[in-house]
């Protein structure tokens, strides 16, 4: 509670009681949706990692049945079915990232990792319908806000998304039966959804279930987590360079350097009230700590430390780090002249050429470090300097162009 992870629970004092007889398991779900996951799963990641630390079972249940389906939580238009193959595959760059935060194996508190085909995929329909459907409520999912706002909005509902509910909450039931899981955790939004649930376990006869949430991030400003002007912040350092995951942490919001240092971070909590308690100038150093220690969760010591390394060299001595990302290109292109307002294009730093003008317009590009004053310039290789060419967009975000034969 003191580091902000809870928003509703169903019976607090009851789950107390689990976890200290050592007896508690709890689980989160992740659909496949995507190839890895970004920052918006870090607090149910963390929640799953601080339970295992405390004595608790975790298990990350992957979603390789329900993403057939859809989760309409929080959407107002139908996911994108994806093929099986596609699946597996983004289920298995979700496995990698699940491998830096838990331990698993067959001990008492290791963590499993079952998928919820294993038994969606073999549901017979009409037994189904007859042994758990039966025990759902139309009028209650027709309540659900998942149902409701889209419904209110006007926006189509498949009969396949309005299923969902039915297979998470069937998840709960068949993760007791296998595993003896009483707890399932997760984000505010998914409340109804973990609630239906425990009823469901209530009427098929399972021991008393439990529900747990945490609050939905936002940015001091009101920006959603996990995503930027430039896209996702995905935990995967073939998705996002270990440098930019540095990066987004450094460049926070100041009123939101305690928080995310108690959600994201492993540090005592007096530790981080001293940091948190820092202004001006000085937060910025609470700023790299918060950088380095949520970078480390994800990839390591040794690679947050080079990257905060990274990033000191390039603003504080202004010199041409070989770690900051970079983009290969053909000499040829250089050869001939590229100009720079689709050089920054090609690199990411900009969405598009009329965004780049307007940038130059404001003094906010610069090759190696010089200020970009004509649109109309380009890139050859005499702007080659140790091989690369740095551009920048304003103080902190940075690439380099590295030419190939």
């Amino acid at each position: 509670m003191a580091r902000g992870y809870l928003h509703q629970c169903s019976d607090l004092e009851g789950i107390d009681e689990k976890a200290l007889s050592g007896a508690l398991t709890a689980y989160v779900g992740f659909d496949c949706t995507a190839a890895s996951l970004h920052v918006g799963s870090l607090v149910p990641i963390m929640m799953l990692r601080w339970l295992q630390k405390t004595g608790g079972k975790p298990i990350a249940l992957m979603g390789g049945g329900t993403t057939r389906v859809g989760d309409p939580s929080g959407k107002d238009e139908s996911r994108k079915i994806l093929t099986l193959e596609t699946i597996e595959a983004n289920k298995a760059g979700i496995k990698r990232v699940f491998t830096k935060f838990l331990s698993f194996g067959a001990g008492a508190t290791d963590a499993l990792m079952p998928d919820n085909a294993e038994w969606l995929a073999t549901l017979n329909y009409i037994d189904f319908l007859r042994d758990v459907g039966r025990h759902f409520s139309v009028n209650r999912m027709l309540a659900m806000d998942s149902v409701k706002m889209r419904l209110e909005r006007e926006h189509e509902l498949s009969f396949i998304e309005f299923n969902y509910m039915c297979l998470q909450a069937y998840d709960f039931v068949e993760l007791h039966k296998r595993y003896g899981c009483l707890l399932q955790m997760g984000g505010s939004d998914q409340w109804g959804n973990i609630i239906t649930g425990i009823d469901l376990g209530r009427r098929m006869g399972t021991a008393q279930l439990f529900a747990l949430t945490s609050p939905l991030l936002t940015t001091a400003s009101g920006a959603k987590m996990g995503k930027t002007a430039a896209g996702a912040v995905w935990l995967d350092a073939e998705m996002l360079s270990i440098y930019d995951y540095w990066q987004y942490w450094r460049n926070c919001e100041d009123a939101d350097v305690g928080r995310f240092l108690k959600l994201f971070t492993e540090l005592p909590l007096d530790e981080i009230e001293r940091l948190a308690a820092l202004r001006d100038a000085e937060i910025n150093e609470a700023k790299k700590i918060l950088a380095t220690e949520a970078t480390a969760m994800v990839h390591g010591r040794e690679a947050a430390e080079l990257a905060a390394e990274t990033a000191r060299q390039t603003f504080e001595e202004g010199a041409l780090a070989e770690s900051l990302p970079s983009i290969a290109i053909a000499r040829q292109e250089l050869a001939s002249g590229l100009g720079v307002l689709a050089a920054f294009v090609k690199v990411g730093l900009v969405a598009s050429t009329s965004e780049a003008r307007r940038q130059v317009k404001g003094g906010g590009l610069k090759v190696n470090d010089a200020s970009v004053n004509d649109e109309r310039a380009t890139l050859t290789e005499q702007d080659l300097v140790e091989g690369v060419i740095k551009l920048s967009l304003g103080k902190k975000k940075h690439m380099l162009l590295k030419p190939e034969p």
